[in-house]
C-alpha cells in the first residue's frame, strides 16, 4: 500500500510541476527573447541602401579592340597573323555599377547610419524603407577609420531605432541582425555575442562585437539588436574563406558609431586625439624582464619627437596602464582611448617606469593635423598610407596590404614607391596596418636595404630600398 501511495504522490507532484511551468514558463522560456516582436518593432527603421558608381566597366559589348602597332619585318608579320586569327572579343563598355547594403534610421527627421564602405565612391545614393518608399540620400560624411557613414534623406516623422549602450554588452547575450543579405530585403537572423572588444587588423579604433548571428554580403550597415530591442552595434564584417557566412561576424559598437555620427552631423568630419607613441603588447617575457606580475598595459616602443607624448615627458620603455582614468589592459585599447579623447584638452596618463607608477598630464593634438605637421610616425619617411579596403583585397586576391597614398620628393622611397602601390610585406613582415609599416621600418637593420614585396597595378614586384 505504501508503494502505491508513493507512486500516486509522485504522479500528483509531476502534474503540479507541469501545470506550474505552463503558467509561469520554464527558465529557458523566460530568458528566450521574442525574436518575432523584436523584428516587427525594428524592421520599419531598417533600410536598404543602393548606390550607383558611374564609369564602372560592365560586360556589355562595345567597340572591338584595334590592331596594335607592330614592328616591321618577319616578327611583325608573325604577330600580325597571330592577332588576325584571334577571336575578336568585344571591348567592355562603361555603364553605371550598383551595389547594395543596409542601414538604419536614427532620428525621425531622416538621418541614417550605414557602413562607409557601402557608400564610398558612389555618385548616387538612394534609401528604400520597409514600406518600399525610396528617397535620394545625401552623404553627410564618412569616417574610414571606423567604417561609419551618415546619410540624410528628406523626410519627416520616420520610424527610428532605439539606441542602446554597447559598453553594457555581455558575452552570451542574445542578439538579432536585420539587413539585406544578397539583396533579400529585411532578413532577420539571430545568435549570441561571442566576444567583445575584439581587435582586428587595420581596425585600430574599433573594439568589435563578435557574434555568431548569420551575416552575409548586403547585411553591412544594418543594426545588431539586443533582447530589449535596442541597437547595440552596426554589422560590418564577416570572417570567411568562401565569401559567405562561416560562424563569425563583427559589429561596430553603437557607442562608437553614434559618436562618429554626431561629429559628422556637426562638422562633417571626425577629430581624434593624437599622443605620438609607437606601442606594442606586453608579452610574458617582457613583463618578467620589467619585474611585473602580469602583462597588462601598452609598452611604449618609441616616442615620436615634437609630439604631445614627448612634451609631457613619456619615454621609451614606459608601460601605459591607464589613460584618463580608464585601464589599459591590452595595447590595442590605447589608440581607441586616445582617439576618443578631446583634442586640445589635458589628459592624464599613468605609466609604470622602472617598477614605479607615475602620472603625466598630456595635452593631445589632433591626429591628422599632427601627421601633416610632421609629427606623424611616417612623416620622417615622407610616406602617407591607407588601409586596403576589404573589397579591394578581394579583387586583388590578397589577404592583407596597405596602399601608398603619397610619397614626398625627399623621401628615401621617392622613385621606388608610386601612389597606388599596395605594400604586402616589408622585411618579410605582413603589412596589415600603418603600425606594421612603422615597426618594420624602425626595426630595419642599418647595414642592408629594406626588402619590400608589393603590387603595382595588380602585378607583383620586389624592391630593395636603402634607407640611407
Amino acid at each position: 500500500m505504501a508503494f502505491v501511495t508513493t507512486r500516486r504522490a509522485a504522479a500528483l507532484l509531476a502534474v503540479a510541476l507541469a501545470a506550474t511551468m505552463l503558467l509561469l514558463g520554464s527558465p529557458a522560456q523566460a530568458q528566450y527573447p521574442d525574436f518575432a516582436k523584436l523584428a516587427k518593432d525594428n524592421a520599419p527603421a531598417v533600410v536598404n541602401i543602393n548606390t550607383v558608381t558611374k564609369g564602372q566597366q560592365s560586360s556589355q559589348s562595345g567597340q572591338l579592340p584595334q590592331m596594335p602597332n607592330l614592328p616591321p619585318g618577319p616578327m611583325g608579320d608573325m604577330l600580325r597573323d597571330f592577332f588576325e586569327q584571334m577571336p575578336q572579343q568585344p571591348m567592355p563598355r562603361s555603364r553605371p555599377a550598383q551595389s547594395l547594403g543596409s542601414g538604419f534610421i536614427i532620428s525621425d527627421d531622416g538621418y541614417v547610419i550605414t557602413n562607409a564602405h557601402v557608400v564610398r565612391g558612389a555618385d548616387e545614393i538612394s534609401v528604400r524603407l520597409n514600406n518600399q518608399k525610396e528617397y535620394p540620400a545625401e552623404l553627410i560624411g564618412e569616417d574610414r577609420r571606423t567604417d561609419i557613414a551618415l546619410l540624410k534623406i528628406d523626410a519627416e516623422d520616420l520610424p527610428a531605432v532605439t539606441i542602446g549602450d554597447s559598453d553594457e554588452v555581455d558575452v552570451g547575450e542574445w542578439v538579432l541582425a536585420i539587413g539585406a543579405p544578397f539583396g533579400l530585403d529585411h532578413s532577420a537572423t539571430h545568435g549570441i555575442v561571442s566576444a567583445i572588444g575584439r581587435d582586428l587588423p587595420n581596425e585600430t579604433y574599433v573594439p568589435f562585437i563578435q557574434t555568431d548571428a548569420p551575416v552575409n554580403p548586403g547585411n553591412s550597415g544594418g543594426p545588431l539588436i539586443n533582447a530589449d530591442g535596442e541597437v547595440i552595434g552596426v554589422n560590418s564584417q564577416i570572417y570567411t574563406n568562401s565569401g559567405g557566412y562561416m560562424g563569425i561576424s563583427f559589429a561596430i559598437p553603437v557607442n562608437v558609431a553614434m559618436n562618429v555620427a554626431e561629429q559628422l552631423k556637426d562638422t562633417g568630419e571626425v577629430r581624434r586625439g593624437y599622443l605620438g607613441v609607437i606601442i606594442q603588447p606586453v608579452t610574458d617575457e617582457l613583463a618578467r624582464s620589467f619585474g611585473l606580475d602580469d602583462t597588462q598595459g601598452a609598452l611604449v616602443a618609441q616616442v615620436q619627437p615634437d609630439t604631445p607624448a614627448a612634451e609631457a615627458g613619456l619615454e621609451s620603455g614606459d608601460i601605459i596602464t591607464e589613460f584618463n582614468g580608464k585601464p589599459v589592459r591590452r595595447s590595442g585599447q590605447l589608440p581607441r582611448l586616445v582617439g576618443a579623447a578631446p583634442v586640445g584638452e589635458p589628459a592624464e596618463v599613468t605609466v609604470i617606469r622602472d617598477g614605479e607608477e607615475m602620472q603625466f598630464e598630456v595635452v593631445l593634438s589632433e591626429l591628422d593635423a599632427s601627421a601633416a605637421a610632421g609629427g606623424g610616425a611616417l612623416s620622417s619617411y615622407g610616406l602617407s598610407v591607407a588601409p586596403l579596403e576589404k573589397g579591394d583585397r578581394g579583387s586583388l586576391g590578397v589577404r592583407y596590404g596597405i596602399e601608398i597614398e603619397s610619397v614626398a620628393g625627399d623621401s628615401p622611397f621617392a622613385g621606388a614607391f608610386e601612389p597606388g602601390d599596395v605594400l604586402l610585406e616589408v622585411n618579410r613582415r605582413p603589412m596589415r596596418s600603418e603600425q606594421d609599416l612603422i615597426e618594420a621600418l624602425s626595426s630595419a637593420p642599418e647595414n642592408r636595404p629594406v626588402a619590400i614585396r608589393l603590387l603595382r597595378r595588380g602585378q607583383p614586384l620586389f624592391l630593395a630600398v636603402d634607407l640611407d
